[in-house]
């Protein structure tokens, strides 16, 4: 006789009986639950499981689909050994790079050169593949027998990898003929993938998943030149340093290379804001424009130390950088417009007295003196208290905010007069050749810390906070990234594996009946990837200081 189990779902929110041992597949045909399209998995007791996994005790289930997070990485993962697979089978010799996220898909390279027909004709495998609705074997073993298996089917990236985790067992994928290892759970078969396109695309070629607002149709792909040419050259650093994924890094640390990979890192760091400064002092000194500096970036991009730095390199072109606050020119808190919960929208350009602060940043250039608001965030208010400013005939002024590249901001200021810059921590390794670090983990990482050590924030807390802040940058700031002047990539190789000392005991605070542990639990499983390095040798004006602790800049 079976024996029945209880199952509270949360989508619906109610209880249902099933029998003990059943999927997660066959307890969602079983809840009636409807999902605005095909299921991809669910939190069962708040960590992500596969359709496949099979419940004999009561549990709290999620479910979801292609539109949360969890179900886009389920996705993109399977969709990535799709097109792994079918790499595999029409060019067997060519390796395939996944490298990073740029134009709503996911950039990849070929060894191999890759023409219009076997383009075509890898996509046209990819959709048999799919069409075939072929099972993905999910295996757990020993990790020493996982290596060897690596190790003969040549993905000597994988083998490196696990050789450095301390793991017992390792989860592995198998496709037909094709094995392959994810950090995250997958489809049980291909068929769960709907949409998609490989495309080429600049030097390399894209792999474009379907709309999170419609997944049955594709990305709409948009030219991000700049942002690729940023990527470009971190690539170039790292074939030049052979590093390119985390065995590299963790083999080069436990060889004693860390200290001059932190040197050479912090010198690039420093070149590059060198040569920004000295473009834009070259621009004023031509014709007096680019008097307006502006940058902006991301959470957690690393934009104030930037400013920072940048000030310092414009002083040794004998000009004065002058910084004024965006926060200041806040509207008072009743005025502010409300997001769709209801609840204040800072993150809103329109947060921003925009009149005010092109009225004064016109009368600043025009040689006046302007006095500025400060505004108080206990009251909510925009204060005037006499503080004053006046531009000498060498000043510069910098103005760093999440809106700095928009169009409304500065749309009384001449173009001529403005240089923008565009920061953010684009990522410069890979987990391995088939598994990107998204940037977003980058700063979400960054946050956690900062916040937990300035802000006296919770890792739960800022978890739970983050989905609001990623809407924000897609409304406010990376539909004008490609505005910028100059582009600069604040990630340095080193950090993860020195972020990951700091971060591991604050993710471990959170606790297993709370919403953010899911989260929390794949970020602390991909730390633990890495091989520790001591900050010591980290100078104090490094990037990295901004949320590690130590600067040498007053924030």
């Amino acid at each position: 006789m079976s024996e029945n189990i209880k199952i509270f779902c949360v989508n619906n929110q109610k209880e249902i009986e099933v029998e003990k041992g059943s999927s997660v597949l066959e307890i969602f045909n079983k809840s009636g639950i409807e999902l605005n399209s095909r299921v991809m998995g669910a939190l069962v007791n708040n960590r992500t499981q596969s359709l496949n996994f099979r419940v004999y005790k009561p549990k709290t289930i999620e479910f979801f689909d292609y539109s949360s997070p969890h179900g886009e990485r389920v996705y993109i993962h399977t969709l990535s050994l799709i097109l792994y697979k079918a790499v595999t089978d029409i060019m067997p010799n060519a390796k395939l790079d996944i490298e990073h996220s740029i134009s709503k898909g996911i950039f990849c390279r070929l060894s191999e050169d890759c023409g219009e027909n076997t383009l075509a004709q890898i996509n046209e495998r990819m959709r048999e593949i799919v069409e075939k609705d072929i099972t993905i074997e999910r295996f757990e073993e020993p990790t020493k027998e996982v290596i060897e298996k690596f190790r003969n089917a040549g993905m000597g990236d994988k083998v490196k990898l696990l050789s450095y985790i301390s793991e017992p067992y390792t989860i592995y994928y198998k496709l037909d003929n094709v094995i392959d290892a994810f950090p995250y759970e997958l489809t049980p078969s291909t068929g769960y993938i709907s949409t998609f396109n490989f495309v080429k695309y600049s030097y390399g070629y894209l792999l474009v998943p379907p709309s999170k607002e419609n997944p049955s149709e594709l990305n709409k792909i948009s030219r991000q030149d700049k942002l690729l040419a940023a990527f470009e050259e971190q690539y170039r650093f790292n074939n030049i340093a052979q590093l390119s994924n985390i065995g590299d890094l963790n083999e080069a640390i436990t060889n004693g290379h860390a200290p001059v990979l932190i040197k050479v890192m912090e010198a690039l760091h420093e070149k590059q804001i060198a040569k920004i400064a000295d473009d834009i002092a070259q621009r004023f000194k031509l014709n007096g424009s680019s008097r307006v500096v502006l940058i902006a970036g991301p959470s957690s991009s690393g934009k104030t130390t930037f400013s920072k730095r940048l000030s310092v390199q414009l002083l040794t072109n004998l000009l004065v950088p002058v910084a004024i606050s965006l926060d200041d020119y806040f509207v008072d808190r009743q005025n502010t417009p409300r997001d769709e919960s209801g609840d204040y929208d800072y993150e809103s350009i329109y947060a921003l007295d925009l009149e005010a602060f092109n009225k004064d940043l016109n009368d600043l250039l025009e040689g006046k003196e302007v006095e500025i608001p400060t505004y108080n965030f206990e009251t909510g208010t925009r204060n005037y208290t006499g503080k004053k400013l006046k531009l000498s005939p060498q000043s510069i002024l910098i103005l760093e905010g999440i809106h700095a590249l928009n169009p409304q901001l500065t749309s009384q200021i001449e173009e001529r007069m403005k240089f923008k810059i565009y920061v953010s921590a684009l990522t410069s390794i890979s987990i391995d050749d088939h598994n990107r670090i998204p940037t977003t983990d980058n700063r979400l990482l960054r946050r956690i810390i900062r916040d937990a050590k300035y802000r006296g924030t919770s890792a739960q807390n800022t978890i739970a906070r983050w989905p609001s802040v990623r809407r924000g940058e897609e409304k406010w700031i990376f539909p004008f990234q490609e505005n910028a002047d100059a582009m600069f990539n604040t990630s340095l190789l080193y950090e993860l594996s020195v972020i990951c000392r700091e971060a591991i005991p604050v993710l471990a605070q959170v606790g297993k009946d709370q919403k953010e542990y899911n989260e929390a639990k794949r970020l602390l499983n991909f730390l633990t990837m890495f091989i520790p390095t001591p900050e010591k040798e980290i100078p104090p004006t490094s990037l990295a200081r901004e949320f590690l602790g130590g600067s040498s800049f007053i924030y």
